[in-house]
């Protein structure tokens, strides 16, 4: 069973945890996990304009989610994950997948103000990784680049609260890992370690902006009559979620061919055909089965899998708990 908390009660946790070290300056802070917890550091530095960094390093010591709700005015948000993972629920919000994971040696840029989510960290697992938030007036001068995404220049521009995103920027590149090892042990202390963590903060966030940038140069467009066809493939993928068709079949029931459903599949919703047709299989899983009514082979069957071990191990994949487990938890 996990350890739900909320954002401010960790925060409380945390801030009765043992300071293990301070620079003289305030800037670099320590704090030791509390043992209730389990054992690892969170270190903050405190920069100019708004800039901070975060470094979080443990084990803790059983699963626990946290839920946050993230105020209006939020920081754009860069994340890299040296070691572990997190699962991530952002329920019943337009353009953002509802139920994601951040894995180890990948990293993540993102902004997601005005929403509740729940992070899940679980127990055992050995985490590292270094965030990076930026007030996104610190990057006001970049809004008329053109060559950036369109939700960074939003962002940019201070339209804020209409622009969500969470953006995937591949695997940790060799340049990072060197940048972030440097943030880790900056051999400085004082303002030459602000001044020197500072600059290997902004060259991380330069590569993935740079990144990101790439990746949006070499999308092409979508047309508006392929947007509806790729709609369409959605929309059959869900009313046929219990036998699906083959890809090129689907491909084929709205006017594309394979190649174009698959790219422009991804470049839509933000997964593949079978990335979409899993979660959605699951999220309908997750529904049958708080029917006390409802058996976990039946239940298994409704969403299109005919081996219920298959199915568990489906489950369990996707939400860290098994089948039966959830049933019991959601009943009692």
């Amino acid at each position: 069973m996990a350890l739900f908390l909320k954002a401010a009660e960790f925060t409380q946790l945390c801030q009765q945890g043992q300071i293990e070290s301070s620079s003289s300056t305030g800037l670099d802070r320590s704090t030791l996990l509390p043992r209730s917890l389990g054992q690892g550091t969170y270190r903050q530095l405190h920069l100019r304009g708004g800039l901070t960094i975060e470094i979080r390093e443990g084990v803790l010591q059983e699963t626990l989610r946290i839920e946050q709700i993230h105020e209006p005015e939020f920081p754009l948000t860069s994340k890299f994950f040296l070691a572990g993972s997190a699962r991530v629920e952002t329920p019943g919000i337009q353009g953002i997948q509802p139920d994601y994971w951040e894995r180890k040696g990948f990293n993540y840029l993102y902004h997601l103000p005005d929403l509740e989510e729940i992070e899940e960290w679980h127990g055992g697992e050995a985490i590292h990784l270094v965030m990076i938030y930026a007030n996104t007036d610190y990057f006001h001068f970049l809004q008329d680049d053109q060559t950036l995404p369109t939700p960074l220049r939003n962002i940019f521009h201070g339209r804020q609260a209409q622009h969500r995103f969470h953006q995937s920027l591949g695997p940790i590149s060799p340049k990072m890992e060197q940048l972030l090892q440097q943030v880790v042990d900056c051999p400085y202390t004082g303002a030459t370690q602000a001044l020197y963590v500072e600059s290997k903060a902004l060259e991380l966030l330069t590569l993935q902006l740079e990144t990101w940038k790439q990746q949006y140069l070499n999308v092409p467009t979508l047309r508006k009559d392929d947007i509806e066809r790729l709609h369409q493939a959605r929309d059959l993928l869900i009313q046929q979620s219990d036998n699906p068709p083959l890809l090129i079949d689907l491909a084929h029931q709205v006017g594309l061919n394979d190649r174009k459903l698959k790219q422009g599949f991804r470049q839509l919703f933000g997964t593949t055909v079978f990335g979409y047709l899993q979660d959605y299989r699951m999220r309908q899983a997750k529904q049958l089965l708080a029917d006390a009514n409802l058996s976990i082979a039946s239940v298994a069957l409704s969403v299109g899998y005919r081996n219920p071990e298959a199915f568990s191990t489906a489950f369990r994949r996707k939400f860290s708990v098994s089948p039966k487990a959830y049933q019991l938890s959601v009943r009692s």
